[in-house]
Order: structure tokens, then sequence, then C-alpha cells
């Protein structure tokens, strides 16, 4: 069989992307000729377009033609006009709820109970939160001291991670919106993957006090040192060495179990995306997203701008009103938030994305809502809000890779899927994450940082169903502790970025 020249989505479009590079003068079907040089990933006009009409791909106008377009031209996001976005305010919701789901191959794993309660934990980690930037230096050493000193004796303990971030002072710390930034940090400090040991570094005169991160009965000598209070920084670091060896002591007992898929709770994330990423890598995420929720898990799926074009979509997958209503709700929050900046949903698309033939954001969330898969939506949070419901979960959170992991990270998730294009190193400390491309030059490219490839998909070699169900077992291997990633092999951990829509003062 041969290769496949393009990927045309839905019937109805007339755009297809270039599965390689096609040359000038190459026929691509009967009676489409290229008249330019069409780069892989990029858009080849299949009719000719005249000014101001729709040019359509996944069924859906992308944008408006700015010139007459002609049948084999390529096409850029210069000569689009982009629509006006989705009105949220009169969605239909709850008329599309797909309930024939892919059966999962098992329905169980292998974690770490979590004593505070919620999904179990994927990893056994010393997790060691702080109050305010100022500390970072500080503790940044200790931990050094206690990885090279310590925690080769607790060998049933994976890690130990602090929980820096650039909030806690200089912040408004009452305004309205503080309370995202507040949410994250508490959140972040009873991660599952933390088993139940809660530690707390604080510098002592900051505004987000151990009072605002800490439940009151947490706030002890056992759980909190603060460093105005000790003589000194060999004190300093004296007593988070004593206070990190005693909760090692306790996380070295712990050991996994089996759970159900129930006790498991993922996130869903692309960056770097391409036009492959809606064609190949999202499109197998959101059939493993299904597998996961068929069998009881609970995914997240996020990126406000990157959903924001096709909510209507999401709306029509909501169980109820209820849902419906906080999803339109999320979006109108998100849209004044840039307003009040001076900017819209355009401002998403990186160059890297255009590169890879994403024309603009309309483009780019048709691909990126994929990867939510068919299930009903189950539940809406705020940003780094912790789920009450299990199943498929929209999580809404700014698009940038490092501010939606963090928020999806609060939100209790043990593990992430990382779906990209271009290419990205990203990792998390707290968390494994899986890295899925959408191209086979990618996986080539970087066969030491890729965990999944989906390009096999659009060469024909492979189905989204078979590469959907191989990230489904890599799921269950790595969450299992049976595997680690590239990522988590390497270290390769972004700095925690803490989602502040907040004035700084």
């Amino acid at each position: 069989m041969s290769k496949p020249l393009f990927v045309k989505m839905k019937e109805e479009d007339n755009v297809a992307i270039a599965v390689d590079d096609i040359k000038e003068g190459q026929e691509i079907m009967p009676g489409v000729v290229a008249r330019h040089e069409i780069l892989q990933a990029h858009k080849i006009a299949l009719l000719d377009i005249e000014k101001g009409g729709p040019v359509i791909r996944y069924g859906v106008v992308l944008g408006y033609a700015t010139e007459p377009i002609k049948k084999g031209d390529w096409i850029n996001e210069y000569m689009l006009e982009l629509p006006e976005p989705p009105d949220v305010d009169h969605m239909v919701f709850s008329t599309n709820l797909v309930t024939d789901l892919p059966q999962p191959p098992v329905t169980t794993w292998e974690g770490y109970e979590n004593p505070w309660g919620g999904p179990g934990g994927t990893r056994n980690i010393l997790g060691i939160s702080t109050t305010v930037q100022c500390v970072t230096g500080v503790l940044n050493v200790a931990v050094e001291r206690m990885k090279r000193e310590l925690l080769h004796k607790y060998p049933n303990v994976d890690d130990i991670v602090p929980i820096n971030h650039a909030y806690g002072c200089g912040v408004a710390i009452n305004a309205p919106e503080a309370k995202v930034p507040i949410r994250a940090l508490r959140n972040l400090s009873k991660h599952p993957n933390f088993g139940g040991q809660l530690m707390v570094a604080a510098l002592g005169c900051e505004k987000f006090t151990v009072e605002m991160l800490c439940d009151s009965a947490d706030i002890n000598k056992d759980n909190v040192i603060i460093l105005q209070e000790k003589e000194g920084f060999e004190d300093m670091i004296t007593s988070l060495m004593e206070m990190a060896e005693k909760k090692l002591q306790i996380l070295n007992e712990r050991k996994r179990v089996t759970l159900p898929l129930s006790d498991l709770l993922i996130g869903m994330q692309c960056g770097g995306s391409d036009a492959f990423s809606g064609v190949t890598a999202n499109p197998a995420a959101g059939y493993a997203s299904d597998m996961l929720v068929k069998g009881g898990a609970t995914v997240l799926f996020s990126e406000v701008t990157e959903v924001r074009d096709g909510v209507y979509l999401l709306a029509e997958r909501c169980i109820n009103e209820e849902v419906g209503k906080k999803l339109a709700s999320e979006m109108k929050w998100y849209d004044h938030y840039l307003q009040e900046g001076e900017v819209d949903r355009s401002a998403n698309p990186t160059p890297g994305n255009k590169k890879g033939g994403l024309a603009n954001i309309v483009e780019k969330a048709m691909g990126s809502i994929a990867k939510s898969g068919t299930s009903p939506i189950v539940e809406v949070l705020s940003p780094a809000e912790k789920p009450s419901k299990k199943g498929l979960i929209y999580a809404a959170t700014p698009a940038s890779d490092i501010v939606c992991g963090p928020c999806q990270l609060a939100s209790g998730i043990g593990l992430q899927v990382f779906m990209t294009g271009r290419g990205t190193p990203y990792g998390l400390a707290i968390a494994p994450v899986i890295k899925v491309c959408s191209r086979n030059d990618m996986k080539a490219q970087w066969q030491d940082l890729i965990d999944i490839n989906a390009g096999t998909i659009a060469s024909g070699d492979s189905t989204i169903e078979e590469i959907g169900t191989q990230l489904f077992h890599e799921i269950i291997d790595v969450a299992s502790g049976r595997k680690q990633t590239w990522a988590e092999k390497y270290r390769l951990h972004n700095d925690l970025c803490i989602f502040n829509p907040a004035p700084i003062t």
C-alpha cells in the first residue's frame, strides 16, 4: 500500500495537510496539483476559495480567505481572517453523551494509598512546601544534602522535591483572584505522591503565611520550620535535615498495593503542537482517555484558549446544565482576563506552532480538544481545584505548558500525558510525564525523549485505536512504577510556575 500524501479530516473540508513535503507541480489527487512547495503538516487547498470564503478543516471554519485561493495553493496564517469566537451564552448542553466507550484491557494498577484520601499515588516522594520564594536558596542547599546524605538510606522513597515558586510576598494577598495561587499551593502541599507527610519551609514575614498554606491542625514543630526563628544558616540546614529524616523514615514504609482504576487520576496536556497533533497524538490520547474513563479512572484535560473555539462541542458533552454553565463561566472569566491585558485568544499560537502548519488558534483548538476523547464531561474545575467526581473532567487552566502542569498537579494528577508535534523536553518533578509525538520524524530525531510515537497513524502503519491502546498500557505501567518515562529517567523537571492572576504589589 502506498504512503498517503495528505490527510483530510472531514468530507466537507476544502483543505488537507501534507504527510510529507509536497513538491511544486506534484499531483496529490486527481485534479489537484501543488502550485507551490507544500511543507510537511502545512495545508493545501483542494478547491478554489473566493476572497472572504471559508477555509474548512475538521469540518469547521478556520477563517476566511483574505484573497482568492486557487486549488493547489499553500495556505498559511497570513491568508486567513480569524472568525469571531463562539458565543458561550447560548450553548446547547448534553446533546452528545457517548456511553459506548472502548473497554480497557485492565481495570487495576499498582499504586500507593493516599492517607489524605482521594486518588492514589504513583510515586513515593518527600515534598517540601514553601510559603515564599525567599526560602528557596536555603531549601535548595538543604535538599541537595538530603539527597546526598539521606535518600540512599530509604530505598522505598523515590525522590525529595522542593515546591519552590515565585509567590508569597510582594503580592496582593487579599485580592479576589489571589484565591487561585493560594488554592494551588495548598493543594500541592498535600499531593497524593507525598504520602500523607507534610513538610513546610517558611521565612516568617511573608504575606502568604503558614496559616494560609496549612490547616490549623497541621501547624506544629513536626511539620513547619520558620527560618527567621533559627540561629543562622547551619541551624536552618540542620533543622531541615532532621525533619526530613523523620518524614523519610515514615515514607519508606509505604508499599504499592493493587488499586482500582477509580483511584487513578491523570492529566492530558499538549505543547509544541503542529497540524498533525489533532490527527495522530491527540486522538490516540483521546482513545486512551476513553478507555481509562470506561474503567472508572478520572482524566483531566485543560488549556482554555485551546478549547475556546471548540467550546460548543464540549458543551454538548456536559452531563447536565450545571456542568455546562460552569464551562461557560470559565470561558467568560478567561475572555475577561485576556481583555484586561488587551489581547485575545489569537495571542496563543507560537512561531513553532505556525511553522508546524497551524494557521491560527481555531485550527489549534480543534486539534487540542481531540485529546479529550468522546466521554461525557462530568465536572468543570476552576484553576487548581480538586475534582469531586470521577470520569472525564475539564480543568480550566492557561494553555502555557509550565502553568498548566502545576495547575493539574494541584488538582491531584499522579501522571501526565503530554502530546507534542514540534518537541519539548518538558517534565514535572512531582509526577511522571509520558511524551507522545505526532510525527515519525519527531520520534526519529528524539529517540530518547519521546515515549510513544503516534506518527505511524499519519503514515498509515497504525490506527488511532492501536496507538491509543499502547498508550493506555504505558499509562498503567508508568503509574504502577514498572516503567520510567524518558523525562523521569533524565530528571527533566520544569520550574513550578504558579498561576497568579492577582496583582503584584
